[in-house]
């Protein structure tokens, strides 16, 4: 790997770990705010009267934690790299097919699971959504008020740490750039955390949560893809390692 600056290539192992997990965690860092009074409002605007409601929460969504999917592929990757300072290359040739095959196939199950969960969250959504005017209110109560501003800023956050990974990986070794996997992964982490940031500021907030859960699904299929590259991209290292094992001499 040439001149390899390590202390870089951990501290962007620290970055991408940190960064999924924000992801992974933002269920418990957004939402569960306070949206009565607003449930309120919009019932008043519907011509329905509902009373006192009892305490509605806003609600974390989905498309955040979802971001976690694409993301530990950068973690899976940074790590592989750091795994190479401290195993040997022969060693490590006939580990990393196998582990990568089976982290791929575990990270494709997953992605089809949230993937099948996030698309019947949505067929609700949208069902209740039209159904006015109780359906509707069933929806506002549930994810008519999604925390915007709440999201943006563990949006910026995340996008900020991409961003360090991506300079870190370069300091430690500027030819990471002739790695064409490595820099199609970063673009596609970037280009789907501005891509959600731009679904939550398209619509009024009381349609967010929609086209939050249309991120997320977007989200599990770009994880599939990614899982499939992996699996694909194992199968010749297992297949070296093999030829490898069964040419060494028996005694």
């Amino acid at each position: 790997m040439g001149e390899l600056r390590k202390p870089f290539l951990l501290l962007a192992l620290l970055a991408v770990a940190l960064v999924v997990g924000v992801e992974l965690g933002s269920a418990l860092l957004t939402g569960g705010g306070d949206a009565g009074g607003s449930l309120r409002a919009s019932a008043q605007d519907l011509g329905v009267d509902v009373g006192a409601v009892g305490r509605v929460s806003e609600p974390s969504g989905r498309g955040t934690g979802y971001l976690g999917l694409v993301d530990v592929v950068a973690l899976w990757t940074t790590g592989l790299f750091c795994l190479s300072l401290v195993v040997p290359d022969r060693i490590q040739g006939r580990v990393q097919g196998v582990a990568t095959l089976i982290f791929s196939i575990v990270l494709i199950l997953v992605s089809l699971l949230m993937l099948v969960l996030a698309f019947a969250e949505l067929s609700i959504m949208v069902s209740l959504f039209l159904a006015a005017p109780f359906g509707t209110l069933a929806y506002l109560a549930l994810w008519g008020f999604f925390p915007v501003g709440e999201a943006s800023l563990l949006l910026g956050l995340v996008l900020l740490l991409k961003l360090v990974w991506v300079a870190l990986l370069l300091l430690a070794q500027p030819r990471f750039l002739q790695n064409m996997g490595l820099v199609l992964l970063a673009l596609t982490t970037l280009l789907c955390t501005v891509l959600l940031a731009f679904l939550h500021g398209l619509v009024p907030v009381v349609v967010v949560s929609i086209l939050d859960d249309v991120g997320a699904l977007v989200f599990a299929v770009v994880a599939i893809v990614w899982g499939l590259v992996l699996l694909i991209g194992s199968i010749p290292a297992i297949v070296k390692a093999v030829r490898t094992t069964a040419a060494l001499p028996t005694r």
